[in-house]
């Protein structure tokens, strides 16, 4: 189905990992640092399973490498659900992120919505011109001013579902229905950290966006 890099360090979870995935048809990668892992980048994994607390190299570093690599979904894996951890990570780049102990069955269902969502929807329109940023929604891809901007998955589908209903003020709660495809309980963490990111990548000003709003004590909105 996939081709999944685990890096983790304790042999005990690695092997537990690889083996349930392996059963899910998963083909998988395994590394117990994060030098390892970034050279098995070269195999091309359609997605990352990255621990936090590694030897050497952090969790957040080895993250900031792969995104800064190419497009490369990471989850997040982290032993605490603190601040820190969560936060830390989601900065650093991860699309997703599990809190341990986490079973087989949780974990291939988060990889399996990861990679869904560079899969496009249904649409009217297959491109969208606001501008200076042009969104073909049957390739997949973004431009901005002309020059293609290459957008990690979640951050992509994030930026589809906005632009598809301008003036639209979806909640946090809403998109992460649309674009994490599971419950966080939530965790509009992850929803404020995606956004943060793709306006850093799709506007001229982040602090002061033209398409991607905030409209305070609700969510978002994009404008044309």
């Amino acid at each position: 189905m996939a081709r999944v890099l685990i890096i983790e360090d304790d042999p005990s979870v690695r092997d537990g990992m690889d083996l349930v995935l392996c059963r899910y048809g998963h083909d998988v990668l395994a590394a117990a640092t994060g030098e390892a892992g970034l050279h098995l980048l070269r195999d091309r994994p359609d997605i990352v399973v990255l621990d936090l607390m590694l030897p050497g190299m952090d969790g957040f570093e080895v993250c900031r490498r792969i995104r800064a690599a190419g497009p490369t979904p990471v989850i997040m894996l982290t032993a605490r659900g603190d601040d820190f951890d969560v936060v830390g990570g989601l900065e650093a780049g991860a699309d997703d992120y599990v809190v341990k102990p986490v079973t087989g069955r949780v974990l291939e269902a988060r990889i399996r919505a990861v990679l869904r969502r560079v899969e496009p929807g249904p649409q009217q329109i297959d491109v969208d011109d606001f501008g200076d940023l042009l969104i073909d929604r049957a390739a997949l891809t973004v431009a901005k001013n002309g020059v293609k901007i290459t957008l990690p998955p979640t951050e992509l589908r994030l930026l589809l579902e906005l632009s598809a209903a301008p003036s639209r003020v979806f909640t946090r709660e809403r998109l992460l229905e649309l674009v994490w495809e599971h419950d966080y309980l939530g965790d509009s963490r992850l929803v404020d950290a995606a956004v943060a990111r793709l306006r850093a990548k799709v506007e001229d000003v982040p602090a002061k966006p033209r398409h991607i709003q905030t409209v305070r004590g609700f969510g978002y909105r994009f404008d044309q």
